[in-house]
This record gives structure tokens, C-alpha cells and sequence, in this order.
């Protein structure tokens, strides 16, 4: 009974597998049926959950405020702890909240245009920087020779599109 194929499973089983949560990525970060450019989200999305971490700090402590005064075992001095890690989480996430002006494709011409050699393949990943996870663009391009003779790692600022980083080399891959 154990070797059984999920197949040969009886009835019940099956239907309790149906019924196992699982976790899965929203519908605007799963790119597996897609059609079309991808998008990839703004973060400036963070301004959502750090709206409400500030609300909640805000009823927080107005609920320790006004219960102040009165013998209730509910409302005690772990409020006013809550709301001001609430506010801190709140504060964070709005300083975070950054708006992305370049996306994926302006930071590919950006990189092809600060390396010193024509470019062939390249791909580009989005990345975080510093304590306030300032987006950047982390480009990986190799020269369009083939074999390529050189490669780029080329680091765009995704709110102003500076080049943070810009990191030239011979390709070592070429001799394999």
C-alpha cells in the first residue's frame, strides 16, 4: 500500500490532497502563462503594507491612550510597544518605497551603452542596495564575438538610472 502510484491512491486520499493548501505567487509575479513583455512589479507597492502598519500603530496607540485611566486587563502598556514597532515597520516600509523609472529594457540599452564592446547576449535581474533596498538593475552581458571575448557586469540605478557599477573582463569562459 505504501509503493502505490498517486494514481492508484483510493478516493479519499486523492480528495484530501485536493484539499492541501499550497502556497503559490500572485497572479501579477507568476510569469509561467504570460503572453507578452514581462512587467516586473513597482516597488513602490510597499506603500500599501506601510500604510497599514501605520494605521495599526496609530489604533494602537490610541487604544492604550484612551484605556489609560481605567482597570482593563485587555488594553495594557504591550499597546504602546506594539504600535511604536508598528510605526518603526510602517516608517521603513514608506522610506523603501521606491518608484521605478527604468525598467528591465532601458537598463539593457543603458548597459550596452557603459561597456566599451558591442554587446550579444545579455540578461538582467532585479536586485536590492543598501539598508533602504534601493532597486537596481544587475546586468550580465557578454561581447558579440563567438565565442565572446569579453563579458560586463554592469549595475543601473532603477529610480534614476545612474550606472552604479560597471565591470569589464576578459571572458575566461573562452579557453573551456
Amino acid at each position: 500500500m505504501a509503493n502505490e502510484s498517486p494514481a492508484n491512491e483510493p478516493d479519499e486520499v486523492r480528495d484530501e490532497r485536493a484539499d492541501e493548501v499550497r502556497d503559490e505567487l500572485p497572479a501579477d509575479l507568476n510569469a509561467s502563462g504570460y503572453v507578452g513583455p514581462y512587467q516586473f512589479p513597482d516597488n513602490s507597492r510597499r506603500r500599501i503594507p506601510a500604510l497599514m502598519y501605520l494605521v495599526i500603530a496609530a489604533l494602537c496607540a490610541a487604544a492604550w491612550f484612551f484605556t489609560q485611566d481605567s482597570d482593563t486587563s485587555v488594553v495594557n502598556d504591550g499597546f504602546i510597544f506594539a504600535a511604536a514597532l508598528f510605526a518603526l515597520f510602517g516608517a521603513y516600509g514608506l522610506s523603501a518605497a521606491w518608484r521605478m523609472k527604468i525598467d528591465e529594457r532601458d537598463a539593457l540599452v543603458r548597459a550596452t551603452q557603459a561597456v566599451d564592446f558591442a554587446v550579444g547576449h545579455a540578461s538582467a535581474q532585479q536586485v536590492w542596495r543598501g539598508v533602504r533596498s534601493r532597486p537596481t538593475w544587475r546586468v550580465f552581458c557578454y561581447s558579440s564575438e563567438e565565442p565572446p571575448l569579453q563579458r560586463g557586469l554592469v549595475l543601473v540605478d532603477a529610480v534614476d538610472g545612474r550606472i552604479k557599477e560597471c565591470l569589464v573582463e576578459d571572458n575566461p569562459d573562452r579557453f573551456k
